[in-house]
């Protein structure tokens, strides 16, 4: 038999009442669910957390709002939880009240319509014209040796690469010699499931890789056959922690922690606010699904309205005559 509570419960009787609440379904998991142990803990964990949310805001379980749920998920995604982290806590709010409600302990589900985190869209970081410009200086040779010269070199020119093609990580270090058509100003990368994709690059990464592969790329590879654009050591494919480190060697002036992804959604979103049309970046960024792309949604938007404030002869206030 499950354990009777008021239908109103106050917020004075709240610990009491969430702690039966909790107990009797961790008991449910246990018993009649069969759940192992660590899958039981994350539960009462997730669930425990909410529970406190609410005792913030003097509500007590069974009186929770869809609004309290929305809140709560937004306020784990402020304090830098990630998307799957966020999800499973919503799912397991989702089975709690849910088992709530097969028990006739509440009449309204307050997780029901809310979309998963995973489903939401949030605009990416990116940088600024001048942070971007900061950035792009590269990071710094550690000596004048002709290699830690041509290792800056290389970091300065994928810097440039990263921002014009807006690349992710894995298609950077696997762009090889053959993929590179300089005369014509494009990349062929191969992005995620293989996918192969032609970028075009601009003027100022393609005068970058000019002056690369005559002068820093034969010092990396030392002679050796190597297919990879930008070598590591040994002519070896670059790791993606070497990548890392110099994006965040490079980010240094900005006083904000750069990752080579925020490079990529800098491309797109200077793309988007001086014009570009979506199906345009969906195309360059590699994305399968135009929504996926949607999330510079609103810099379209504010574009849109600028040019529009500027050139439609009754967008802006009349003058008095």
């Amino acid at each position: 038999m499950p354990p009777t509570f008021s239908n109103s419960p106050t917020f004075s009787n709240s610990s009491n009442s969430n702690g039966k609440l909790l107990a009797a379904f961790i008991a449910y998991l246990k018993v009649e669910k069969g759940l192992a142990p660590l899958s039981v803990s994350a539960y009462r964990s997730d669930l425990g957390q909410f529970a406190e949310f609410l005792e913030g805001r003097k509500r007590v379980l069974l009186a929770a709002r869809r609004e309290d749920v929305r809140q709560f998920l937004q306020q784990l995604f402020g304090n830098q939880v990630d998307g799957r982290s966020v999800a499973r806590k919503l799912s397991a709010l989702r089975h709690f009240y849910r088992y709530l409600m097969l028990d006739d302990l509440l009449e309204r589900d307050p997780t029901l319509n809310i979309d998963s985190p995973k489903r939401w869209k949030v605009l990416p970081k990116a940088l600024g014209r001048e942070e971007m410009e900061t950035v792009l200086q590269g990071p710094r040779a550690t000596s004048d040796s002709e290699t830690a010269q041509a290792i800056a070199e290389r970091g300065r020119v994928m810097l440039e690469v990263f921002y014009a093609a807006a690349l992710r990580v894995s298609e950077i270090i696997g762009l090889k010699m053959e993929d590179l058509k300089l005369d014509l100003g494009y990349v062929l990368v191969r992005g995620k499931g293989d996918k192969e994709r032609i970028v075009p690059i601009g003027r100022s990464a393609m005068e970058a890789l000019g002056s690369y592969l005559s002068k820093a790329r034969p010092v990396l590879v030392a002679g050796k056959n190597c297919p990879f654009l930008f070598p590591g050591r040994g002519a070896r494919q670059l790791s993606r922690q070497s990548v890392w480190a110099m994006v965040r060697a490079s980010s240094r002036g900005t006083g904000r922690h750069v990752s080579p992804h925020m490079l990529r959604h800098s491309c797109a979103t200077h793309m988007v606010e001086n014009g570009a049309d979506l199906r345009t970046v969906q195309t360059i960024l590699g994305h399968a699904d135009i929504s996926t792309t949607q999330v510079y949604t609103h810099l379209a938007l504010d574009r849109l309205k600028t040019v529009y404030i500027q050139h439609h002869p009754r967008a802006k206030a009349r003058k008095a005559t």
